[in-house]
């Protein structure tokens, strides 16, 4: 044995503390390992877990959560018998949710027999008018909510601003192009 290894054996025979504050610290250290390498793996279940419910969700197989559908019931397609009724549910739909922040319709159309009719969607272009706070809970609205909607434009006029409204706080005009998809009545 080296000169080095006679000093560490003889230092910790005379004094047994040293010993047991390297052997707390070297068990410690262990603990602490496996406690962290524990966490990892099960981090790493967990995510696996999520992603395979997204995948199934994804696939059509499961569907979305209760709470999710709890919170925005309905079926995820226009309904109605004709594509015209469908087109009916929309409006109602994209006003009712405009209505809910305050907001007024000005004019609305509805279109039926566009580029994406052949596909199954009917479209809707809003013009409207609403406090700005109120447009972004319009959008979480409409594309969160059921049936499933897409914004597919999105025009916003916001007013001149003049010593009398400095605040800038006034209402603002809205032009909203919605569509969504409709299953042929069935």
């Amino acid at each position: 044995m080296s000169a080095s290894g006679n000093i560490v054996t003889r230092t910790l025979a005379q004094s047994p503390l040293i010993a047991v504050v390297l052997y707390l610290a070297a068990l410690g250290l262990l603990v602490t390992t496996s406690a962290l390498s524990i966490g990892d793996i099960l981090d790493h279940q967990r995510t696996l877990a999520q992603s395979s419910d997204l995948l199934e969700q994804l696939r059509g197989r499961k569907p979305r959560g209760a709470a999710l559908s709890a919170e925005h019931p309905g079926t995820p397609f226009l309904e109605g018998p004709t594509v015209t009724v469908a087109g009916a549910a929309l409006l109602q739909r994209v006003a009712s949710a405009i209505g809910n922040v305050g907001g007024t319709v000005q004019s609305s159309q509805v279109d039926v027999l566009g580029t994406q009719a052949k596909d199954g969607f009917v479209g809707l272009v809003v013009s409207c008018e609403m406090e700005q706070p109120s447009l972004q809970k319009l959008l979480y609205d409409l594309e969160v909510g059921m049936p499933y909607l897409f914004v597919d434009q999105l025009d916003v006029q916001v007013p001149q601003l003049t010593a009398a409204s400095e605040t800038g706080t006034g209402r603002i005009r809205v032009v909203l192009g919605v569509s969504g998809q409709w299953q042929g009545g069935k």
